[in-house]
C-alpha cells in the first residue's frame, strides 16, 4: 500500500506542480522576455518534455488509485465521498489534459513548423486558459486529499 500511495502522490507533484510552474513562473517570463517566435518555440519546446511526464503521471494515478480503491475500500460502493470527489475531479483533468494534447497543442506544433506566428499564438492561448483551470482543479483536488479524511 505504501508503494502505491507513493507512486500516486509523487505523480500528482509531477503533474499538478509541473503546471502550477509553467503557469505561474515559466509563462509570465516568456510573456514578458521573447517575442513571438521565440515564445513559441519555447513553448513547444517545453510542453515536448513535460507531457511525456503527464501522461506517465496520468496513467500512474489512475491505476494507483484505482487499485487502492479497490484494495482499501473494496470499490466504488465502499469508498467514502472524498475518495469519489478526487476520482470523478481527477478524471476531469485528465480529459482536460487529453484535449489539450490532442487539439491545441496539435495545432500549435503545427503552426510553429509554418512560422505562423498568429496560429501558434492562438492556440498556446487555448492551452494557457486549460492549464490554468487544470491547475485550480489539481490544487482542489490535493485539498480533498489532505483534509478529505478530516472532513467525513
Amino acid at each position: 500500500m505504501s508503494a502505491m500511495v507513493t507512486l500516486h502522490v509523487l505523480s500528482v507533484v509531477i503533474w499538478v506542480g509541473g503546471m502550477f510552474f509553467a503557469y505561474m513562473v515559466l509563462r509570465p517570463v516568456a510573456a514578458s522576455q521573447l517575442e513571438p517566435p521565440a515564445r513559441l518555440t519555447l513553448w513547444v519546446g517545453v510542453f515536448g518534455r513535460f507531457f511525456p511526464w503527464v501522461w506517465l503521471s496520468v496513467l500512474t494515478i489512475l491505476g494507483t488509485g484505482l487499485w487502492m480503491m479497490f484494495g482499501v475500500f473494496g470499490g466504488f460502493a465502499g469508498s467514502p465521498l472524498y475518495i469519489h470527489a478526487m476520482f470523478g475531479i481527477g478524471i476531469v483533468m485528465m480529459l482536460i489534459f487529453m484535449h489539450v494534447f490532442f487539439a491545441p497543442y496539435g495545432r500549435l506544433k503545427r503552426a510553429v513548423a509554418a512560422q505562423d506566428w498568429p496560429a501558434g499564438g492562438q492556440a498556446l492561448a487555448q492551452i494557457r486558459v486549460l492549464v490554468g483551470i487544470n491547475t485550480l482543479i489539481g490544487l482542489c483536488n490535493i485539498a480533498i486529499a489532505a483534509a478529505g479524511r478530516y472532513l467525513a
